[in-house]
């Protein structure tokens, strides 16, 4: 069953520091072995003007379960991860089943 990962991003302290890190996490997850497609996109902010509850959402989509936990078990996603937390913002991992409608 086609399966994604998806990376909720926090609000960063520095949203304009994160940016520039940003371009570097996104292109090393575009080099995880079997990913067949990359979503990534920036949360709109809230028209009241409060916070919004994440910053970014990157969703990284594989055929099944077994590749995505094989893509995450090599060098580059272990680039890729350490490259994410040192941009100091916290943010959530999500594996998921795809569900065809």
């Amino acid at each position: 069953m086609p399966t994604k990962i998806t990376l909720i991003i926090d609000n960063p302290a520095d949203a304009a520091a994160f940016e520039r890190d940003y371009a570097e996490v996104e292109a090393l997850a575009r080099r995880l072995p079997g990913l067949l497609r990359v979503e990534a996109a920036k949360v709109w902010p809230k028209e009241d003007g409060t916070p919004t509850p994440a910053h970014r959402t990157l969703d990284l989509y594989f055929d099944s379960y077994e590749e995505a936990s094989a893509a995450v078990s090599t060098p580059i996603a272990g680039e890729f991860f350490q490259r994410l937390v040192a941009t100091g913002t916290p943010f959530t991992g999500l594996f998921s089943d795809i569900e065809q409608g």
